[in-house]
């Protein structure tokens, strides 16, 4: 056992490792840091609800829109830099939020960092199926912790360290949680793992970096992702209202946390056990069956239970989306990973937004609302369907 060890430690390269997880923080670090001083943000600016709802709603809407500008990156530039230049713009974006003199130029400067955020997510397997394309698994796993665990350090550390450190000054923590992103992006690009593949394509044929629309697999896997993505979106948004329109607000923030850190330990798993489930089709039809049990288990009744079941629908939905990156590496060929990521990006964040706006017309038009967690059920047994389908369609076994 001790030379296993000793060699599985040898043969990983560990400086790609740290890279991905470094990049990784790129993807949720500045849009998590807002959520923290957006109260403070909403009374400087005089904000209403509805403003801060639509500057909450611009990370995931150009989630949607900006991915195939990453694809147009990759296709036209050195990975290394293509992935270095998207850091560097989330870097940029969320500094000048920071100098926003009005609600406009907020608004504005969020659709740069989210842009940035946007571009990198294709880039993300594309890196991964070059630095690492015999451990996919562990490479994907790595990099989505180096995401969650951002989620948790912008959210816990932003009041009791940051804000005292720029004297409370929402503006400057926002600059300041820049500032480790753009230290990245130029680590990123220094220390890049090179190879002959790795190089400057800037004529190419926009097929290069356009989705295949035509191909089925662009749109199953969008699919897929669009399951995953519209229940952990959905989730965050609804659970709280819900839980106050029951009369529970002292759960919101119990659930809220146990969604979110829920993720952590199946990312943390999945660093060990990810390359023995690659492109296997059970672990997407738990994913779909336990999300369904949970999804009950929130709804009904709301209880010291809803945060249990919180907790287990985070965990379910973070083993499902990681194990969900890694197919397009596994199913595409290489030069094809990160524009196929793109459209499925576009499709599945696209869907995620419009089955949100389903679940909040539910509610309003039958005034019941358990009935805004019935789109996130179908999308529980959709994802389970889909698996399935995929599978017999052999590309999962």
């Amino acid at each position: 056992m001790a030379v296993l060890t000793h060699n599985w430690v040898h043969r990983v390269p560990w400086k790609a490792v740290i890279l991905l997880w470094l990049a990784g923080n790129g993807l949720r670090l500045t849009i998590l840091a807002v959520a923290p001083v957006i109260a403070t943000i909403r009374d400087d600016l005089g904000l209403s609800a509805t403003e801060v709802g639509l500057l909450s709603s611009i990370p995931p809407a150009m989630f949607a829109v900006a991915a195939l500008g990453g694809s147009l990156l990759v296709a036209r530039l050195d990975l290394a830099l293509a992935l270095a230049g998207s850091l560097a713009l989330v870097a940029a974006g969320s500094a000048l939020r920071g100098v926003s003199s009005s609600y406009v130029v907020l608004l504005l400067t969020t659709v740069v960092m989210s842009a940035g955020v946007a571009i990198m997510q294709p880039i993300m397997p594309a890196t991964v199926r070059q630095w690492l394309p015999t451990r996919i698994g562990l490479g994907t796993a790595v990099y989505t912790n180096g995401l969650l665990v951002s989620e948790i350090l912008a959210v816990l550390l932003t009041t009791p360290v940051v804000l005292p450190l720029v004297n409370g000054s929402w503006r400057l923590s926002l600059v300041a949680w820049s500032l480790p992103i753009a230290i990245v992006a130029v680590v990123v690009y220094a220390f890049a793992p090179r190879s002959s593949t790795s190089h400057p394509r800037r004529a190419v044929a926009p097929a290069g970096w356009l989705p295949d629309w035509r191909a089925g697999l662009v749109w199953w896997l969008g699919g897929l992702f669009c399951c995953i993505n519209a229940i952990y979106f959905a989730a965050n948004a609804f659970i709280p209202v819900y839980l106050a329109s029951q009369g529970r607000s002292d759960l919101i923030a119990g659930a809220l946390l146990a969604l979110n850190l829920g993720q952590l330990p199946a990312s943390l798993l999945l660093l060990v056990v990810a390359g023995r489930l690659e492109r296997r089709a059970w672990p997407y039809v738990a994913s779909g069956l336990v999300s369904l049990a949970s999804i009950g288990g929130i709804v009904y009744p709301a209880g010291p239970a809803t945060i249990v079941w919180a907790g287990v629908l985070g965990f379910s939905e973070a083993a499902a989306l990681i194990l969900g990156l890694t197919l397009p590496a596994h199913l595409c060929l290489p030069e094809d990973v990160a524009r196929t990521s793109a459209g499925v990006f576009t499709l599945s964040y696209g869907g995620a937004v419009a089955i949100a706006v389903i679940s909040g017309a539910a509610w309003d038009l039958t005034g019941i609302a358990a009935l805004a967690f019935a789109p996130l059920a179908a999308c529980a047994v959709a994802l389970a369907a889909v698996s399935a389908l995929m599978w017999k369609r052999k590309e999962l076994y």
